[in-house]
């Protein structure tokens, strides 16, 4: 049994820790506030911008170029978010992992990768397993900027254009709640027109909207009239939304096309960044809830060994006094 010393020794230590991890965590919640505020403030920006880019896409064949078109994939570029510190529970571990798994099944199938590290963990394991690792961006994990997301936004595509890589992939955690982050691979290029958006695919008297999938929808249902009560004897016939595009074509698909690329690795790195500050807020929490229970344990052990040393004091008073 360990003497009293020695348990108070560690009753400090476990209070000096049990102050750190409750600490990070006040400060982990403070920052995935911050984190929270940010994505909701670019949501709204995000969910037109790709509503309208997709539904342009869909809705006119000649407006489908080079950044749509599914192509025999030679080399892929995977842009992989994670963080600079520890402590945030399996958050650095599961993006890396899910980037072995990756990198590995294109391997097998002979196809090149090249990695854009944003974390230092994720860019050191990289560079010790010998992946191709383009630029070192772990300033970008603590602090978000749009700017840099830019630059790395036009670099991929910019290569995607020209025939450099055949596919981007994102790599990152789906903020979904402060107790929910979802590891999520994302196809950035080619643009997936027929991928799920956050609004209907179906579209209704109350959004604007023209995808694939709304098109199909109607063609199977009956067209226009089944949503807006026309007579079922009319003929039925698919959505056509005739765009006027000024000045013209090119001009806005060049406008539209980067911004929705750029904006998608932003928005995967706002992702990543609440994700990690909420991993680290619950680990902190567990930490702090098991330095509770420990403390507890201590504590009975401490003064269940301070009682019977008084007891045998009291023993041996009693004993000597008797003697």
């Amino acid at each position: 049994m360990s003497s009293l010393k020695e348990i108070k020794s560690r009753i400090a230590s476990v209070q000096s820790t049990r102050k750190i991890t409750s600490a990070m965590k006040m400060v982990a919640s403070s920052k995935l506030h911050h984190a929270q505020q940010m994505i909701e403030n670019m949501l709204p920006y995000e969910n037109m911008l790709e509503s309208i880019l997709k539904s342009f896409l869909s809705a006119d064949i000649d407006a489908q170029g080079v950044i749509t078109q599914q192509r025999q994939v030679k080399k892929v570029a995977l842009i992989v978010f994670a963080s600079n510190t520890s402590l945030c529970g399996g958050f650095n571990s599961n993006i890396i992992k899910s980037m072995q798994q990756l990198v590995e099944k294109y391997t097998q199938e002979g196809i090149e990768v090249e990695i854009y590290p944003i974390g230092r963990k994720v860019y050191e394991k990289a560079r010790k397993l010998g992946y191709a690792v383009t630029g070192n961006y772990n300033l970008l994990s603590d602090k978000p900027n749009v700017a840099e997301c830019t630059v790395i936004g036009e670099e991929v595509r910019g290569k995607f254009v020209r025939g450099e890589v055949d596919k981007v992939e994102l790599i990152y955690h789906h903020f979904k709640s402060a107790g929910s982050q979802i590891l999520t691979v994302k196809t950035l290029c080619p643009i997936d027109i027929r991928e799920a958006m956050d609004y209907d695919h179906t579209r209704d008297l109350k959004h604007l909207l023209a995808t694939e999938s709304a098109t199909e929808y109607l063609e199977q249902h009956g067209g226009h009239q089944a949503l807006q009560g026309e007579s079922s004897d009319s003929k039925a016939r698919p959505l056509n939304d005739n765009f006027i595009v000024e000045p013209d074509m090119e001009t806005v698909l060049n406008a539209l096309i980067p911004r929705y690329v750029n904006l998608m690795v932003y928005t995967a790195l706002l992702d990543s960044t609440a994700s990690q500050h909420a991993a680290r807020m619950v680990a902190m929490q567990t930490a702090t809830d098991n330095a509770d229970e420990l403390l507890k344990d201590l504590n009975l052990q401490y003064n269940k060994g301070r009682q019977q040393a008084i007891t045998n004091e009291l023993l041996d008073i009693v004993g000597g006094s008797a003697g």
